[in-house]
This record gives structure tokens, C-alpha cells and sequence, in this order.
């Protein structure tokens, strides 16, 4: 039997990616790629790593655990997101998620509960999900 190993990213990795998506990305004025809490993505990671699921139970735990942590003080949606792509990429698996406007409410959704764990694994697999209301 063949045991397939997930590689995760790092924490560098990731406050690379809260910086990338700052400079893509200029949605306030006031966007600052500062690092609020490097514990709260080791955390994030080490509950990933250890949660039972495959590759795609454990983009949700990624995706949601980056987005509600709320390490950096500002791009967490977005840093979170390019986080759980890139982490799909290094374990050869691909997001269903089209890059459009709306998957950012979607990720609005994701930082108030709105969602569940199975309909953002639908939407990550497949890039379909319910439409986030308040």
C-alpha cells in the first residue's frame, strides 16, 4: 500500500502570500502586510497537518482556519486563499473556483461561519456554492 505524504506551506510561505496579495491586490489605502500573529498560522497549520481527511478536508481547515485567525492586519481573505490554492498545487490537486468577484463573498461567508465544512469543500472541488446572504 502506498502512502501519500501532503506537503503543507510554510509559515514564510504564507506571509509571502499576505504580501503578494497586498500588492495585487489594493482593495483599502490603508493595507498593511504587518504580521499580526505568526502563532495563530502555526496553529492553523498544525491543525491542518493533523486533521483527519484527505487533500480537500484539509483545504477547508486551511482555508477557513487562515481566514477567521485573522493573523495580519489586513488581506487575511486573500492570503488565505492563495494560501489553500498553492497548497492544493503542491499535492497536484486543482480548485474547481473560477476567479471571479463573487468567490470574495463567498470568503466573507467563510470568516462569519455562513458556511459549512462539506459546502466549502463543494465549492473548492467544484466552485459551487449557495450565495452568501447576511
Amino acid at each position: 500500500m502506498l502512502i501519500y505524504m501532503l506537503e503543507y506551506p510554510s509559515i514564510e510561505k504564507i506571509v509571502e502570500f499576505n504580501l503578494l496579495s497586498l500588492s495585487i491586490i489594493k482593495a483599502k489605502r490603508a493595507d498593511s502586510s504587518k504580521v499580526l500573529s505568526r502563532a495563530k498560522i502555526e496553529h492553523v497549520l498544525v491543525f491542518c497537518k493533523e486533521f483527519e481527511g484527505d487533500v480537500f478536508d484539509k483545504a477547508v481547515v486551511l482555508l477557513k482556519g487562515l481566514v477567521q485567525a485573522h493573523a495580519f492586519a489586513s488581506g487575511n481573505r486573500r492570503t488565505a486563499f492563495l494560501a489553500m490554492k498553492y497548497f492544493l498545487v503542491m499535492n497536484n490537486r486543482k480548485t474547481g473556483i473560477e476567479d471571479t468577484p463573487e468567490n470574495a463573498k463567498v470568503l466573507l461567508g467563510i470568516r462569519e461561519n455562513y458556511y459549512s465544512g462539506e459546502e466549502i469543500r463543494e465549492w473548492i472541488m467544484h466552485g459551487k456554492i449557495k450565495e452568501f446572504k447576511r
